[in-house]
């Protein structure tokens, strides 16, 4: 599994899903620019002692990335996406591609692959969950699928 951060913002964000990543054993990719420094002491600190365990790599853009990457293994999460994550079907090494803080995923990211995008149902009253949480809920998702579909 590959998890994506989009030109995150916050390191403690960055750190969290660090921790999560090397819980799921997944990559962790960071597109810049960023809104941190990789050498920060707050990334590591939010990610505790795991960051040395953790299989990362931050890329120079999203060309940088898409060269890497198998694109069409890629899904898109947005509070603007129709689709729950919950009513699709990950396949072997999903890419799971979460935006900014504030931003999200640009619309460019999004337009063209509508069909690739998935939103985490939450109530009216909360505009959007955690960076960290999102990625979480997410990925353990896609986790237990797999995980269901090698046990039968």
């Amino acid at each position: 599994m590959h998890v994506v951060l989009h030109q995150p913002e916050i390191h403690y964000n960055a750190g969290s899903v660090g921790r999560t990543c090397v819980a799921l054993g997944a990559k962790l990719w960071l597109v810049r620019p960023l809104g941190f420094r990789l050498d920060d002491k707050h990334l590591r600190r939010a990610g505790m002692d795991y960051w040395r365990h953790l299989d990362w790599e931050a890329v120079d853009d999203w060309s940088d990335l898409c060269s890497r990457l198998d694109e069409r293994r890629m899904w898109f999460f947005s509070k603007k996406a129709e689709q729950a994550y919950t009513e699709v079907r990950f396949e072997p090494e999903p890419i799971l591609v979460f935006g900014s803080e504030s931003e999200g995923l640009p619309y460019g990211l999004l337009g063209a692959r509508r069909n690739r995008c998935l939103r985490i149902p939450i109530h009216a009253n909360a505009r959007s969950l955690n960076l960290s949480v999102s990625v979480a809920v997410a990925a353990f998702e896609a986790r237990r699928q797999l995980q269901s579909r090698i046990a039968t």
